[in-house]
């Protein structure tokens, strides 16, 4: 397809649109106790739940909102992923969705240091807001006590990025010509199986998504292409051709 009027680009956050994962940095950074300690109980606890946790933990230690915030500021974020999604954006013709299962504030405070603010129309997410004492208490986007999503292609309990993808569509009552996806987790394979022929997921190599794509994509019906990438500059060379 070549006369592209109007194109949807959704990224996962987390080693894909960043070069990190912002869960475990920060522990990595402050508290690397607390960063084994995820380690320990990472399968035995639901992974929001666990930050969640590890969060109380770190402010129990004396751990303050600043040097949070300061370690999310300098986390790895490749300048040609600042390039690549600047160029498309100016380019007035793409939406962008972020789709992630971080949190609100890593998110929020990774994208003001790297001025891209106003890049996404939407961050779906796990929502986190700091309290006056200075905890950031995180909860899941869907609550444990509430109604579930109905995935059953192994999403996270506390989000389904393909029913996500499929309300931001529906909310938005656009058409897009085209529709792609950043993304490196076992976790983004659902939401691409919702794309279309003329779609395309940028799969990160040596990931989850790899080896989801290979070991289940036909099986599952997966009409999108797949192209894939290593490193920042990869997706900064093939948004150029978007």
């Amino acid at each position: 397809m070549t006369d592209i009027q109007k194109q949807l680009v959704v990224f996962d956050f987390d080693w894909s649109m960043a070069d990190q994962d912002t869960d475990r940095w920060i522990f990595e950074v402050l508290a690397i106790d607390l960063r084994r300690k995820m380690e320990k109980n990472q399968d035995r606890i639901q992974w929001t739940d666990l930050v969640a946790q590890m969060l109380q933990d770190a402010h129990a230690k004396g751990i303050t909102k600043g040097q949070i915030l300061n370690a999310l500021r300098v986390m790895p974020f490749h300048p040609a992923m600042v390039r690549a999604v600047t160029k498309l954006k100016s380019g007035g013709k793409t939406t962008f969705l972020c789709l992630s299962n971080a949190n609100s504030v890593f998110i929020s405070t990774i994208l003001e240091a790297r001025g891209l603010t106003s890049l996404f129309d939407e961050i779906i997410t796990n929502p986190a807001t700091w309290e006056e004492s200075g905890l950031l208490k995180l909860r899941r986007r869907v609550d444990p006590d509430g109604p579930q999503h109905s995935c059953h292609v192994g999403c996270s309990p506390n989000m389904c990025k393909g029913e996500e993808l499929e309300a931001f569509l529906s909310r938005k009552g656009e058409r897009f010509d085209r529709v792609s996806y950043v993304g490196d987790g076992s976790n983004d394979f659902c939401p691409i199986l919702r794309f279309r022929s003329q779609d395309t997921v940028f799969c990160r190599k040596h990931r989850g998504l790899e080896r989801r794509i290979a070991k289940e994509g036909e099986k599952q019906g997966l009409k999108c292409q797949v192209k894939y990438w290593e490193e920042a500059w990869e997706i900064e060379e093939y948004f150029g051709q978007l």
